[in-house]
């Protein structure tokens, strides 16, 4: 029927849509009229359901994260060794190259984060710490079994995640000298050198 509204898409197709965008067109082209129109929407009406573009993009780095963190807890959680382990979330960390989709969308949210209110950031906090608490439970176990030194689990995390947020920038903006191989030769080294080496 002509003018019929069309029933609005569930909201996961709305989010998918919007990092398909992302890692087709790139960030600077997901505006609300151009998701509108990918998922047969007026930006109006997804304003309604987003209210801006900042809850938009919140939104949708939470859905990836929720993806990220399923498969981050498949690899966790396997028979593997915990350095084994670690070097898997390693991977899962790092960016795949310049512009990866999910790191552009983290770059734009901690950008607007400055601006943002409380729950905004509360939510963007529980995202990080949800790996980080994965991180020190992996290093604790590694301890626990003997594979790694008697670090302070919470210290070495807070130093790797520091380790890997710095290079994953580097990597996800193309910066000239740096490349997804050459950081995770620098982490091998680091947790080589700091969990592995028996001083």
């Amino acid at each position: 029927m002509a003018g019929a509204r069309k029933n609005a898409p569930p909201r996961e197709e709305v989010l998918a849509a919007a990092m398909r965008m992302i890692a087709e067109r790139g960030l600077e082209q997901l505006t609300m009229a151009a998701l509108g129109r990918e998922v047969g929407m007026s930006s109006g009406h997804l304003l309604y359901y987003f209210h801006s573009k900042d809850e938009l993009l919140l939104q949708t780095l939470e859905w990836s994260e929720g993806r990220l963190g399923a498969e981050r807890g498949r690899l966790l959680t396997g028979r593997a060794t915990a350095r084994e382990r670690l070097d898997a979330y390693v991977c899962l960390y790092v960016p795949d190259g310049h512009r990866d989709p999910h790191w552009t969308l983290w770059l734009e949210v901690w950008n607007r984060s400055q601006n943002a209110d409380d729950a905004a950031r509360d939510r963007q906090a529980a995202i990080e710490g949800v790996w980080h608490r994965d991180l020190v439970a992996l290093i604790a176990e590694g301890v626990s079994r003997g594979e790694f030194r008697a670090v302070d689990p919470d210290r070495f995390a807070t130093r790797l995640r520091a380790l890997l947020d710095g290079f994953s920038i580097h990597v996800a903006i193309g910066l000239r000298g740096t490349d997804r191989a050459q950081v995770l030769v620098h982490v091998r080294e680091l947790v080589e050198e700091g969990l592995l080496a028996d001083a």
